[in-house]
């Protein structure tokens, strides 16, 4: 079953593409919905979250307190670490679960999975090709300081405890440039999207950079 993965680092323009594709009809499975899911109130997930960190990471409604915890691993890259081991075996589980579903019921559609962790993960070789949505560093810090309200130590921690562009780039076999502006990011993905419905499942000839 053909998979086109989608990653790209923190405030880059994932969503922006993501969204974009959707509209086009691509189905989009996110790994950050998977990863939320991983962890809801009374699952496995966050039951073992809650043995290795302590109950300071919930919220009063016995909810996982995002920041709280965000906080800690972006201190600390042992903790980020146990996270991981603890999150990413379910996330694969539960990707993989979609996976299936979507090759029963619609084969001929074009399926991409978005996962911000994919050069971190290892498992680029895992997927048919891969689109990276690309925004320079500084750019990326500016969003999240300006968009999102973090402190300027606080966005570059959340950057640097992610691969590198070069590092991206590298796995890339088609480049989405995400830096100009938003509706330059989303003609760029509807490019991507009729690319892949001209081409699919034969991904091999999606254009090396867009737009």
């Amino acid at each position: 079953m053909t998979v086109v993965a989608l990653t790209g680092g923190i405030a880059s323009g994932k969503t922006t593409v993501t969204e974009s594709l959707t509209a086009e009809g691509v189905r989009v499975v996110d790994a950050d919905v998977l990863a939320r899911e991983a962890v809801e109130p009374g699952s496995p997930g966050l039951e073992a979250i809650i043995a290795a960190f302590g109950p300071s990471i919930l919220g009063a409604d016995r909810a996982l307190d995002r920041n709280a915890l965000a906080a800690l691993i972006f201190e600390d890259p042992g903790a980020r670490e146990r996270l991981n081991a603890i999150v990413h075996p379910e996330v694969h589980r539960l990707s993989t679960e979609q996976f299936a579903q979507h090759r029963r019921e619609h084969p001929d559609t074009p399926l991409v999975y978005a996962v911000p962790l994919l050069v971190e993960s290892g498992r680029v070789d895992e997927f048919d090709a891969v689109v990276v949505v690309h925004a320079p560093r500084e750019q990326r810090i500016a969003r999240l300081v300006g968009d999102r309200g973090l402190s300027e130590r606080e966005a570059i921690q959340r950057v640097d405890a992610q691969a590198s562009d070069a590092e991206r780039e590298t796995v890339a076999d088609c480049l989405l440039d995400a830096s100009i502006s938003p509706d330059h990011t989303r003609e760029g993905a509807r490019v991507l999207a009729k690319a892949l419905w001209e081409c699919w499942p034969d991904v091999g000839s999606l254009p090396k950079r867009l737009p």
